[in-house]
């Protein structure tokens, strides 16, 4: 099995053009040209194409998701296998061409409460990682009288098109940066490093119905049981969310395809561990069904012989039962076990964190609280529709305030606990 390969283009500014192409590090987009392609979408009405750079005065809102642009230069056809083809390609073989330093950011008209902001100056831009990058905003209007379901595909699936279109630019461009992501079979691993402990990471995926979805290969993850998938695969583009959990701890598709414990392991395999691969497991709202999720990923991390495990939450609330319960079976097993969260502890952090917990949960990361309180300053420009501001989660009814200023909890800033950890927020022992 040859490794699979990342090469990163990294772009150091974007601009209008009229043809979408890459120069000297800059990205120009056709913005005519790709709002005409996503418009073949009759559920779309209109699509205007808007770019926010770091250190503006822009605030981007409500934000539905955040792509990466990529493009396949071989080993599959399209960069999101599943999502516009038949899945008879698996992901993580070949070599992607990654745009460093931009994403696709989806924005219009709300489809739920749990959407996000993101500035591009100003407190609110050390929150998140997306006010460090090049934004291709789409803002996306859609048909009259389209469903809240309908609505969200149309989004999801505009901004997975647009990612694609713009990663194409990159297949002819001389790439700084090279990544080889081993590609290993099971027996290879388990023969391997026979002294270090077997590792493998469980990455919980949202599956609750009511815009609270993931997809994996194209299918929704509600129709899942855990899905064993090699560390390659996860970071190219098998997993797309549609997820409207809330914004400061979502996984958007951006973060499926940069995970950092992923990266993190990949680093540490054959030096102080052994990484078997990625247990992707959906989180459902019933009881019975988060006892078939982790059942099943209990035995499968069973059969791979693991020492230990990583496991991340996707959401919160509800989830925290599936990674209160999963923890206490692995636990129970001899397997040790690290989560990897974040809170709602209340504005002064002295709340209970968690909805939920187990005594055997007794190596835990957090990143950060979501109830921690914010004045964030007003913006010279807004992408977007302002007045959600008052209504997406963190905020309330008097969030924008007359200025343009905003008063609300970090839980409305887009990726500000994730809980892959990809944000400034951290652990800090004392």
């Amino acid at each position: 099995m040859e490794d699979f390969i990342l090469r990163r283009i990294r772009i150091s500014q974007v601009e209008l053009g009229s043809k979408t192409e890459i120069k000297d590090g800059c990205l120009f987009v056709d913005a005519e040209g790709l709002s005409r392609v996503l418009c073949e979408d009759k559920q779309i009405r209109r699509v205007d194409i808007r770019l926010a750079r770091p250190g503006e005065s822009v605030r981007i809102v409500p934000v539905k998701d955040v792509i990466e642009p990529r493009a396949k230069v071989s080993g599959g056809r399209e960069t999101f296998p599943g999502v516009f083809s038949d899945p008879d390609v698996s992901a993580g073989e070949g070599i992607t061409v990654v745009l460093d330093g931009v994403c696709v950011v989806t924005t219009g008209k709300m489809v739920n409460f749990q959407e996000g902001l993101v500035d591009m100056s100003g407190l609110g831009a050390e929150f998140s990682t997306f006010s460090r990058k090049y934004n291709v905003v789409l803002v996306i209007e859609p048909v009259e009288g389209l469903g809240k379901h309908e609505h969200e595909r149309a989004v999801r699936l505009a901004g997975l098109k647009a990612a694609s279109i713009l990663g194409e630019a990159g297949r002819e461009v001389r790439w700084d940066e090279e990544t080889r992501i081993p590609r290993r079979t099971l027996p290879d691993l388990l023969e391997s490093h026979t002294g270090l402990p077997r590792v493998v990471y469980v990455c919980q995926v949202i599956a609750e119905g009511l815009l609270h979805d993931s997809y994996i290969y194209g299918l929704n993850a509600q129709g899942c049981l855990p899905v064993w998938m090699l560390p390659g695969e996860v970071m190219d583009g098998s997993l797309v969310s549609g997820n409207c959990a809330a914004p400061c701890h979502k996984h958007s598709t951006y973060h499926h395809q940069n995970n950092p414990i992923v990266e993190d392991l990949l680093k540490e395999h054959g030096k102080t561990l052994n990484f078997l691969g990625v247990l992707v497991t959906p989180v459902k709202t019933a009881l019975v069904e988060k006892v078939r999720m982790c059942t099943q990923a209990l035995k499968m991390v069973r059969l791979m012989g693991a020492h230990g495990v990583i496991l991340s939450e996707d959401g919160g609330g509800n989830p925290e039962n599936d990674l209160m319960l999963l923890d206490r079976l692995l636990e129970k097993e001899g397997i040790r076990t690290v989560l990897v969260t974040d809170e709602y502890a209340g504005s002064d952090g002295a709340s209970p964190g968690l909805a939920d917990s187990t005594p055997e949960a007794d190596a835990v990361v957090t990143n950060g609280n979501g109830n921690q309180r914010v004045i964030l300053p007003p913006m010279a420009t807004t992408i977007g529709y302002p007045e959600c501001i008052d209504r997406i989660t963190g905020g309330h009814a008097g969030s924008l305030r007359p200025d343009g200023s905003v008063d609300m909890e970090i839980a409305g800033i887009m990726g500000s606990t994730n809980e892959l950890g990809l944000e400034n927020l951290m652990t800090v022992a004392m």
